[in-house]
C-alpha cells in the first residue's frame, strides 16, 4: 500500500511521508490500516522491534486529530517521553500542537489542554486523571507503547487501571496498544476490543544464534567462523568481528559492574580501530560526560568513551545516559555494554546484540535465575539499523556443548511468554482503589468491581472472588486509616481525596502522617528524611557488610531525632529495614551538607544516577508530607518544607535562600556566599564585580543570575570580575570544608 492512498489524514501528510522517504506501508503498517487504525478502529500491533510500530500510531494519532479529537501517546520510561514528542513535532507543520509530560505529579494538567498530541508515562497519565484534567475527555485516541509490560509487578498495575479508566471514561475511545512479539496477543487484543495484527515480519534480516567454540552456530543450520584469539573472551572476539565490518555492538550483562568492566576491557579493542578525527569527536564527548558529574564513575565512562566504548545503566545520571546513547546513534562509540533497561524501548539500535549474561540475580529465589525469552527476545530486537545495516545479528555466548543446545531450545527457538496481569496484588490495588474512589469512578463497592471488571486480570482470572477479595482487604486498610469511609456509598475523605491527587501509596501516606503527628522540636531534617525513607515509595539502599553495626552506633546517638517508634533489634526484618531507611536518610543529610557527588558515590556505593534518582525521590515524598502536615494542620509544616528545599537544592539552611534563585543552584550559591552575597536581596543588589568573580568570570551567567533575581542592571559590559571573590584553592563548591561538618558521628566509614 502505497502513503499517498491513506486517507482520513491532515492535508498534506501523506506526501510529507513520502518526502521522508516513506513511499510502501511495511507489511504490517498496510495490515494495520486494512484493520481501520486510520478510520478509529482499536488496535493490537504485536510486530518485531523496528517494523514499523510508531508510524501505525502517528496514523492512528493524527487521524484522530483531523476528526476533531486528542491524541494521548504513553510510554513506559520518562526518556522515551521526550524522544518521541520530538519524533511527533515534525507534524506541527500540519497545525498539529504537540506537549510532553513527564514532571511533577499534580502540575501540567491545564497546560496540556491546548495540544493536539500529548506524550506522558503511563504513571503521569494516571495523575492527570486523579487531578481531574478536563482534556482527557476530549481524546479520540490513546496509544501505550511497549504495552507488554502490564506483565511486570511494579509498573503494570498502573498502565492496566490508566487504560481501563480512560476506556472507562470516554467513550468509542480508539486504543493502539503496540508491542514487540507476545505470546498471547489475542488476550489483549481481547481485553481492549480491538483488531489485532501479530506478524513477525521486519524490514531487515534478523539472524539469531549463539557463539560457541570458534564459530558462530546460527538459527537456519549453518555455521560461520569466528575465531576468538588466545587470552580474548567471546564477546571481545565478536566486538572486532564486528568492527571490521563497520558494525557497532551492543552487549548485554546483569549488573552495573559487569557494564562498566566489560566497557573497560573492551574500549581496547575499539581503541584499535578508531581514526584520529573520531578520537578528537569522542574526546569532546568525555569532557561534556566529566562535567555531568565529579564522580568516578563519571570519570570511568568519561574514560571508556574517548577510547569508543561506554556503559549504560540506571547508575548513571540521565545526561550521561543520553550523551551515551546520542554517541552510539552517531556512530562515534562503537560498543556499549548495558543492563536490559536499555532493551525498553530506547532508540539505540546496532548491527550485532550479544546477550552476554542470560542469567540474572533474583532475590526472592535467592540465587541467579535465566532471564524470560520475552526479555532476551526484546534485546535480540536491537539488532539491525532500517536503512543502515544489511542485516542485524543477535547472539547469546557459551563455552559448553550443551550449553549451545540449551540456549538454542531456551532462547532461539521458544516463543515469548504470555503477558499477565500483575492486578490482583494489594500493594499494587491500594493506590488504584483509593484513586477509582477518590475520582468518583466508583461510588459503592458493586460499582468499584464494576469497573476493575474491566481490567486485564478480570480478562484473564480463573479464580472466582479473589480480586473481590484482595479489593475488601484493600478498602479495610483505606478506612482504617482515614482515607475512605464505608457507609451505604463509599467515598473518600479529605485527606483521601489529598493522597490520590498526591500520587503517593497510601501506605507511604499512613507512615508520613504518623510519624508527622510524632514529630516534635527535637526532630531534624535527618528525622524526616528518615520517615520518607521509610515509605514503600522509596527505595532504600543496601545494608552492606559492617552498616549494620554502623547505623545501630547512629541510630542510637541520633534516635531523639527521628520521629516514630524503633523498631526491636529482635525484630530482624523491622529493624534492618529501619536501619536501611536510616543510611538512605544520611545520604540525602551528606548531600544537604554539600558533600561532593563523588565522596557521597563513593561511601554508600552509588553512581551519580542514584544520587539524583534519591533526592528528587526524596524532594516528592517531603512534598507530599509537606501538604499533609497542613491538611492536618500541624505544627511541623515548617519544618518540612526546609527539609524538603534544602534536599532539592542540596545546600545547608544557609544558602536557602540564595540557592533558590533560577540559574544559581548549588555550587554557584556556596561561591556568592563565599564572597558576601548571602541571599536574595544582597544579590539583587550585589556588585557586578564581586558576582562575575564568584562565578569565575562567566559573564552570561552572571548576567542571566543577576536577571533572575532582579538586579537593575544585570549587563556585564566592561566589568572587570574581583579576583578576591574567588580565592584561590577553592574547590568547585566548598565541599571538602562543608563535608569535613556535621559529619563527625559517621566518618569516612565506606
Amino acid at each position: 500500500m502505497r502513503v499517498t492512498d491513506l486517507t482520513g489524514l491532515p492535508a498534506g501528510v501523506p506526501e510529507h511521508l513520502e518526502e521522508e522517504g516513506i513511499e510502501e506501508l511495511y507489511p504490517p503498517q498496510a495490515e494495520a490500516v486494512e484493520r481501520g487504525v486510520t478510520e478509529g478502529e482499536s488496535l493490537v500491533a504485536s510486530v518485531p522491534t523496528a517494523s514499523g510500530k510508531t508510524l501505525i500510531a502517528e496514523l492512528a494519532m493524527l487521524a484522530a486529530v483531523e476528526r476533531g479529537g486528542k491524541a494521548l501517546y504513553i510510554v513506559p520510561l520518562r526518556a522515551l517521553a521526550g524522544e518521541k514528542a520530538s519524533e511527533f513535532e515534525r507534524f506541527e507543520r500540519f497545525g498539529l500542537s504537540v506537549g510532553v509530560s513527564t514532571g511533577n505529579y499534580e502540575s501540567d494538567g491545564e497546560r496540556l489542554a491546548n495540544n493536539d498530541v500529548i506524550v506522558a508515562t503511563s504513571e503521569k497519565v494516571d495523575s492527570l486523571v486523579r487531578n481531574g484534567a478536563g482534556w482527557v475527555d476530549e481524546l479520540g485516541c490513546v496509544v501505550a507503547d511497549e504495552v507488554h509490560l502490564v506483565d511486570d509487578a511494579h509498573r503494570g498495575p498502573t498502565l492496566e487501571v490508566t487504560l481501563a479508566k480512560l476506556r472507562a471514561r470516554v467513550s468509542d475511545l480508539q486504543t493502539v496498544a503496540l508491542s514487540a512479539t507476545v505470546g498471547n496477543a489475542d488476550e489483549l487484543a481481547a481485553w481492549l476490543d480491538a483488531e489485532l495484527v501479530d506478524s513477525d515480519w521486519r524490514p531487515i534480516e534478523l539472524r539469531t544464534g549463539v557463539h560457541y567454540g570458534q564459530a558462530l552456530h546460527l538459527d537456519d543450520g549453518t555455521t560461520r567462523e569466528l575465531p576468538v584469539e588466545r587470552g580474548e573472551s567471546q564477546t571481545a572476539a565478536i566486538v572486532r568481528d564486528t568492527l571490521r565490518d563497520d558494525g557497532s555492538t551492543l552487549v548485554f550483562v546483569n549488573s552495573r559492574r559487569n557494564a562498566e568492566g566489560a566497557a573497560k576491557r573492551l574500549a581496547s579493542v575499539v581503541a584499535a580501530e578508531l581514526s584520529t578525527a573520531e578520537r578528537a569527536d569522542l574526546a569532546e564527548i568525555a569532557d561534556e560526560i566529566r562535567a555531568v558529574s565529579d564522580t568516578e564513575t563519571s570519570e570511568t565512562l568519561a574514560n571508556a568513551v574517548e577510547r569508543g566504548a561506554a556503559f549504560h545503566h540506571a547508575g548513571l545520571a540521565r545526561e550521561h545516559r543520553e550523551l551515551v546513547e546520542e554517541a552510539f546513534r552517531d556512530r562515534l562509540v562503537r560498543t556499549v555494554c548495558a543492563t536490559p533497561t536499555l532493551a525498553a524501548g530506547v532508540n539505540t539500535p546496532a548491527r550485532r546484540v550479544v546477550v552476554r549474561d542470560w542469567q540474572r540475580y533474583d532475590g526472592d529465589a535467592g540465587g541467579m535465575q535465566p532471564l524470560d525469552v520475552l526479555e532476551v527476545h526484546q534485546m535480540f530486537g536491537r539488532a539491525g539499523r532500517p536503512g543502515l545495516d544489511p542485516y542485524g545479528e543477535a547472539v547469546l555466548v557459551t563455552d559448553d556443548h550443551d550449553g549451545l543446545e540449551g540456549l538454542f531450545e531456551r532462547y532461539i527457538y521458544a516463543d515469548p511468554e504470555p503477558v499477565r496481569s500483575k492486578l490482583a496484588a494489594e500493594p499494587a490495588l491500594r493506590t488504584h482503589v483509593l484513586a477509582t474512589v477518590a475520582t468518583g469512578f466508583a461510588t459503592t463497592r458493586d460499582e468499584l468491581l464494576d469497573f476493575l471488571d474491566g481490567t486485564l486480570y478480570a480478562e484473564q482470572t480463573d479464580e472466582a472472588g479473589r480480586l473481590a477479595s484482595v479489593t475488601d482487604d484493600v478498602l479495610a486498610y483505606l478506612d482504617a486509616n482515614g482515607f475512605v469511609d464505608r457507609g451505604e456509598d463509599l467515598r473518600a475523605t479529605e485527606t483521601g481525596h489529598l493522597v490520590s491527587r498526591l500520587y503517593v501509596d497510601p501506605m507511604s501516606a499512613a507512615e508520613m502522617i504518623h510519624g508527622l503527628r510524632e514529630a516534635d522540636e527535637e526532630t531534624t531534617p535527618l528525622g524526616f528524611y528518615h520517615l520518607v525513607s521509610r515509605t514503600p515509595d522509596m527505595y532504600e539502599l543496601y545494608l552492606r557488610s559492617g552498616d549494620r553495626e554502623t547505623y545501630t552506633d547512629v541510630l542510637y546517638e541520633r534516635e531523639a531525632e527521628i520521629p516514630g517508634s524503633t523498631p526491636s533489634e529482635f525484630e530482624d526484618g523491622a529493624f534492618e529495614d529501619w536501619l536501611a531507611a536510616l543510611k538512605t536518610a544520611t545520604l540525602m543529610e551528606d548531600w544537604t551538607e554539600e558533600l561532593d557527588e563523588e565522596r557521597i558515590a563513593e561511601r554508600y556505593g552509588v553512581g551519580p544516577g542514584d544520587i539524583r534518582g534519591k533526592t528528587e525521590t526524596a524532594e516528592w515524598l517531603l512534598g507530599a508530607a509537606e501538604r499533609l502536615a497542613g491538611e492536618l494542620d500541624l505544627d511541623c509544616v515548617r519544618a518540612v518544607r526546609d527539609a524538603r528545599k534544602r534536599v532539592d537544592y542540596g545546600v545547608r539552611e544557609e544558602l536557602l535562600d540564595l540557592a533558590g534563585v533560577r540559574g544559581v543552584g548549588r555550587k554557584r550559591a556556596r561561591r556568592l556566599y563565599r564572597a558576601g552575597v548571602e541571599d536574595r536581596s544582597e544579590l539583587r543588589n550585589a556588585d557586578k564585580a564581586i558576582v562575575l568573580g564568584a562565578l569565575r568570570g562567566r559573564r552570561k551567567t552572571a548576567e542571566s543570575v543577576l536577571a533572575a533575581a532582579g538586579h537593575p542592571n544585570p549587563e556585564m559590559d566592561d566589568v572587570r570580575a574581583d579576583p578576591d571573590a574567588a580565592p584561590e584553592g577553592a574547590t568547585e563548591a566548598g565541599e571538602s570544608e562543608a563535608g569535613e561538618r556535621g559529619q563527625a558521628s559517621l566518618g569516612d566509614f565506606e
